[in-house]
């Protein structure tokens, strides 16, 4: 018996220091020489920007990079930043980031630009048609009404035209207007508009404000018409809004764009390595900061087919396990 507790001993000794160089190996520390940089957003009353102060925050927490998140115009404002180098980093639509790099819709008269790689998707957006009346049901009761579309030239009035060519209908059908998030919310609550396209990861904090004083209603997108979008853009997926995020009656079914970090091509490895370092190994502590914490997952981070990587997420992901496609 003697002999048996011994001969097992040993074995697990043997495992266990044959195990730990390995799990050494395998946790990533954060680089030094890390610089300060800029992060543009989007307005004070959207996600990107509630969610990216608090990345931001953990970021130069624990790294030796420094960030500083920005109000901005949003993803198209933030990819000209970056070409401007006004701003190092920048949450985009993944819609629009394709749209960048391929010098059509938004960047049609500007060109391609090329200057800018993945870092990560971080989470959905979802498409959200909002409104106060409870007797608009459909995209298509929208028709001939004033509709909030998103401000002129960003990726929300392209995701609007988009939904509305789903239903066989034109930015000529309604009554546009070309608003942010909070104007839009404010017009919503002073009956000037009847509904909003908002594109932001719900909870959004205009439409929670907005929800706190008035029961608002979130237009449902049917199977047939969500397929018939799918098909004709494919960088659309499903999604559903969850009855919690409002407080309304039942989920509702929508369509998504995925939301994410991009960085100028030279930007240091150290700081982009640093800043998925500072995201994905505090997972808990930013979950516990924002509600789309819990929506991180490095598998749905390293997703991104249209832009190639910069070389600092192909090191943090590659020490994870995980290969991406570099710019």
């Amino acid at each position: 018996m003697k002999k048996n507790w011994k001969k097992l001993a040993a074995m697990t000794a043997a495992l266990f220091l044959a195990c730990t160089p390995l799990m050494a190996a395998e946790a990533p520390a954060p680089m030094e020489g890390g610089t300060e940089l800029n992060f543009t957003t989007g307005g004070d009353q959207g996600t990107y920007y509630g969610f990216g102060g608090v990345l931001a925050g953990k970021v130069g927490e624990v790294t030796s990079t420094k960030v500083t998140a920005i109000t901005s115009g949003g993803s198209v404002a933030n990819i000209e930043a970056l070409d401007f180098n006004d701003a190092q980093l920048g949450f985009v639509q993944s819609d629009v980031m394709a749209y960048a790099a391929e010098g059509t819709r938004l960047f049609e008269e500007t060109g391609a630009m090329e200057g800018f790689s993945t870092v990560a998707n971080l989470y959905m957006e979802q498409v959200q048609i909002v409104t106060l009346r409870d007797d608009i049901k459909s995209v298509e009761d929208l028709k001939g009404l004033n509709v909030s579309i998103g401000a002129a030239g960003s990726g929300v009035y392209f995701n609007a035209i988009d939904v509305l060519g789903a239903y066989g209908l034109t930015e000529e059908d309604i009554k546009p207007t070309y608003q942010s998030f909070g104007d839009s919310a404010e017009s919503l609550q002073d009956g000037k508009i009847d509904a909003a396209f908002i594109v932001a990861g719900a909870p959004t904090t205009a439409v929670t404000s907005l929800a706190a004083t008035k029961p608002v209603h979130l237009i449902q997108l049917d199977d047939e018409h969500i397929a018939k979008l799918l098909e004709e853009s494919p960088y659309y997926s499903e999604n559903t809004i969850p009855k919690e995020a409002y407080g309304t009656e039942e989920d509702v079914k929508t369509v998504a764009v995925g939301a994410v970090v991009i960085a100028r091509d030279d930007v240091a490895e150290a700081d982009v390595y640093n800043f998925l370092y500072g995201v994905f190994e505090n997972l808990e502590e930013i979950t516990a900061a924002h509600a789309k914490g819990a929506e991180l997952s490095l598998e749905f981070a390293s997703s991104v087919t249209t832009v190639g990587y910069h070389p600092g997420a192909v090191k943090y992901f590659a020490e994870k396990g995980i290969e991406v496609p570099a710019k």
